[in-house]
Formats: structure tokens, C-alpha cells, sequence
């Protein structure tokens, strides 16, 4: 069963979600733009990040873009009206851009980035908040933003610095350019490339085999990698929190189904 849900009028753009058994599926889709990311269409994705982070039925999350591009970025057109001075500026990027990538970000399940075409700007902040990045191998990325006079948001930046480091991340954003996907690879940024044609298949075998593994213990590993980098000690709370999958079922299952040789059969509980 797929359950598909749009957002606003296509002319403006949408985000749609689409469901099929534990897999989630969230389209990026403006056409004839792109899929440039509308003030709208940042709100969806808010909104349909939380959705999915309610629902435990599903075990992990491909993000895509329709029509053969990842997504070109923020829609500059809204600009004049949505960033006109200062006020502008901090509500557009602080509670427009920033809630969205946190809901990405701070999704409890493992969340995939299917990468074709273009993948610069806001899409490559997208991006950055994933967990897996699977590119075609003519993906294209880059914030060419200086170009229009403004820096990386304090917000947008954190994705981009944590996969690629100060130095990469000022290379990226001091030349602007847009480059290729080894290079991306290359920088951090991706976690494999693959031929342009096998771009959605590659990203629904790994969502597979991310599925078919204990949803507890991938809840707890994204959690626990998030934490561990901000380099602080963990407390006996974080400790006891990391170990509560020691009585679970799924554990015991696991054990059980190998050694008796047989595939496990995991329930999230």
C-alpha cells in the first residue's frame, strides 16, 4: 500500500511523501524550477519530517527529487519579498530554513539522500542533514552563493561543516563553485556514487537493507553518533539510555534467529 500526500498547488511547488510498507519516501518537486525550494515547501518538509517521526512504522527515509534534479537551491524569486532587510533575512534562514533542516536532522530514523542532477544551495543543506548520500555519477554540487552577496547561514552550515570540515566547507563556499560528484566524494559529502541510471535503485537497496535490520538499534546509533560528536562525556542517563536495548525484543531475536541460523524477524520493541 502506498500512501501518497501533496502539498500546496505545484505551481508554487510541494513536497510529497509516499509510503510503502516500512519505507518512506519524501519528493522534492517544483517543475519547470529545478525543484528550487519555496518558502512553502520549506514549511512541508518541516511538516512532513515531523509526520514521519511520529510514525514507528517506518525504518528509514529516501529523500528525492523529481524530474531528474536533486534540488537547485533556495527559489531566488521569493527573495525581494522574503529577505527584503534584516528582520526579513533572520525570519527567512532562522525560523523558515533552520526548522526544516533540524526536522531532517532530528529525524529518529535513518534518512536517505537519492542524488540526481543538481544538488547545490538549500539542496545540498538537504542533503547534508541526511544520513546516507547515494549520487549518479554527473550529480552536480556546490553553494554558489556569494555570487549573490550573502554568506552560509549559521544553521545551514553546521550540515556542510560536520561532513566536510572548516577547510572544505570555506573552499566550498569562498569560490563557489559547482563541481562533480567525486569530487563531492572526495570532500566528504558523499557516501557513494553510482551510474546515473542506478541512482533511485541503489538508494531503495540500501533503504532495504536498513529496514531489514533491528529499527531499535538503528534508532540508537543514529542517536548515539549525533551525541559522540559533540565530543562531550556521556552521562550515566546517556549510558543507561545507549544499554536499553539489552531487554528488547529485538535483541533477543537477533541472538536467537542467528544462531539458529534462521533470518530474524525484528519489530522495533
Amino acid at each position: 500500500m502506498t500512501e501518497n500526500v501533496a502539498g500546496q498547488g505545484q505551481g508554487q511547488g510541494s513536497v510529497r511523501l509516499d509510503r510503502d510498507g516500512h519505507l518512506a519516501w519524501v519528493t522534492l518537486s517544483h517543475p519547470g524550477r529545478l525543484n528550487a525550494i519555496t518558502v512553502g515547501m520549506w514549511r512541508e518538509l518541516r511538516d512532513v519530517f515531523t509526520r514521519i517521526a511520529q510514525d514507528d512504522a517506518v525504518r528509514c527515509v529516501i529523500v528525492r527529487g523529481e524530474g531528474g534534479n536533486f534540488a537547485a537551491g533556495a527559489d531566488i524569486r521569493e527573495f525581494p519579498a522574503e529577505r527584503a532587510d534584516m528582520a526579513g533575512v533572520q525570519r527567512y534562514h532562522r525560523e523558515i530554513l533552520a526548522p526544516a533542516l533540524r526536522a531532517v536532522a532530528e529525524c529518529p530514523q535513518p534518512v536517505i539522500a537519492q542524488i540526481d542532477g543538481v544538488c547545490v544551495g538549500g539542496g545540498l543543506e538537504i542533503a547534508c542533514q541526511c544520513d546516507l548520500r547515494i549520487a549518479g555519477a554527473s550529480a552536480r554540487f556546490g553553494v554558489p552563493i556569494n555570487r549573490l552577496g550573502f554568506p552560509m547561514a549559521p544553521d545551514e552550515m553546521r550540515g556542510l561543516l560536520a561532513l566536510a570540515g572548516r577547510a572544505a566547507t570555506l573552499a566550498i563556499l569562498l569560490e563557489g563553485r559547482v563541481f562533480g560528484a567525486a569530487e563531492a566524494k572526495d570532500l566528504g559529502l558523499l557516501t557513494r556514487i553510482v551510474d546515473d541510471g542506478d541512482v533511485a535503485t541503489s538508494a531503495r537497496r540500501s533503504a532495504d537493507r536498513i529496514a531489514q535490520g533491528a529499527p531499535l538499534a538503528a534508532r540508537i546509533n543514529k542517536r548515539l553518533s549525533a551525541r559522540l560528536a559533540t565530543g562531550a562525556a556521556l552521562t550515566e542517563d546517556e549510558y543507561r539510555d545507549y544499554f536499553s536495548y539489552a531487554e528488547s525484543r529485538d535483541h533477543s531475536e537477533g541472538v536467537r534467529a542467528f544462531l539458529a541460523g534462521e533470518d530474524p524477524s525484528f519489530t522495533g520493541d
